[in-house]
């Protein structure tokens, strides 16, 4: 259904370049006269298109709004988000409907013999439809016909013009991420070097460098969008908010706080709100909050086991798990906010280069009961 609507989308408005030159240059079905049958064929085939959209999006209506799938009526999606889908949704079927009814009135009017709408024959979807305006007068024909043309056009630039601020970005975006996406293991966690050090010049002291006392402290994790990779923030603008991921998390399916998705909208939303505040002042000025806390709770990190489902249940190789990991880095290393429990065992590894609450020269105890 994603490929008939996309295609339709995609496809469909090759002839919106005709329309328009149409528009500039006062002419009608401009390509006609130069293409012939295949022109006649690529119309049908729009036409096949657009009926299939609108099959598509009225099939994902139901599915949003009268099946209502759990994954659909979270409460992530509460507000702005449902009504975004269904707009768009909406949208598509005028749209489609628009094209399919400006074909059927300019055929209704070449069978009158009109001036201007010269005989292209008779498209597959409109051509039976145009029976329907054989009693309509030439001018209310015309009519018709100009209506849909103007509002097919206007609704396809306006469409472009709203697509930025939609979660219907991932249009555009779904593809580089894909592109973009690791290669290596899902379940393979990027170690910080910093950390790594730390405990080879522990185990080995002599590898460590020399101090001279001018080094700058370390930061670990994130705790802001400023913190997170490209990556991360190309993740959170192509995220399509199907809610796979969450459909997927054992942890939410368990009634728990944490959803992926919501993970993938908060960090949008700080980033629009941090773009803003760029806009307003030249530069980022402090505004006391901070994607991790402000967005995203403690609770919901500490939710996640680190899986990896919704990492392998994104259609378009989004990682949730990279954004929740190096927050929770950030919540521990640097706001020191662990449960009692992690800190008695970060504790023991600190001290006794273990989990267990005895010291290591007494590992090899266990050799002399054998």
């Amino acid at each position: 259904m994603h490929f008939v609507i996309y295609a339709g989308f995609i496809i469909i408005n090759i002839e919106v370049l005709e329309i328009v030159l149409d528009g500039i240059l006062g002419t009608h079905r401009l390509f006609f006269p130069f293409t012939g049958t295949l022109y006649t064929f690529l119309i049908n085939f729009f036409e096949l298109l657009a009926v299939g959209v609108i099959a598509v999006c009225i099939v994902f209506l139901v599915r949003r709004n009268l099946i209502k799938l759990k994954r659909f009526i979270s409460k992530d999606l509460n507000g702005w988000p449902r009504s975004d889908a269904n707009y768009i949704l909406i949208t598509e079927i005028v749209l489609m409907s628009l094209f399919i009814t400006m074909n059927a009135a300019d055929r209704a009017l070449q069978l009158q013999g009109a001036d201007h709408y010269h005989d292209t024959g008779s498209f597959i979807i409109s051509g039976g439809l145009s029976n329907l305006f054989s009693g309509i007068s030439t001018g209310a024909l015309a009519g018709i016909e100009r209506t849909c043309w103007w509002l097919h056009i206007i609704g396809i630039f306006a469409f472009l013009n709203y697509l930025p601020y939609s979660k219907h970005l991932h249009i555009m975006l779904a593809f580089p991420n894909a592109y973009y996406a690791r290669l290596d293991s899902p379940g393979k966690m990027t170690n910080m070097e910093n950390v790594q050090n730390e405990v080879k010049y522990m185990m080995q002291p002599e590898l460590a460098p020399p101090s001279n006392g001018e080094a700058q402290p370390m930061k670990f994790g994130a705790k802001d969008v400023f913190d997170l990779s490209w990556k991360n923030l190309l993740d959170a603008y192509s995220c399509t908010e199907c809610g796979r991921c969450s459909a997927a998390c054992p942890a939410n399916q368990t009634g728990k706080l944490l959803s992926p998705r919501k993970i993938m909208m908060d960090t949008r939303d700080r980033l629009e709100e941090a773009g803003k505040n760029i806009n307003a002042n030249g530069s980022f000025k402090e505004d006391g909050k901070t994607l991790l806390n402000d967005y995203i709770s403690v609770e919901e990190l500490r939710a996640c086991t680190t899986c990896n489902a919704c990492v392998e249940e994104c259609p378009v190789s989004i990682s949730p798990l990279d954004i929740i990991v190096q927050l929770r880095r950030s919540l521990i290393m640097e706001d020191s906010n662990a449960p009692q429990e992690w800190n008695t065992m970060f504790g023991n590894i600190e001290n006794n280069f273990a989990p267990w609450k005895f010291s290591h020269d007494d590992r090899d105890k266990w050799v002399e009961e054998m």
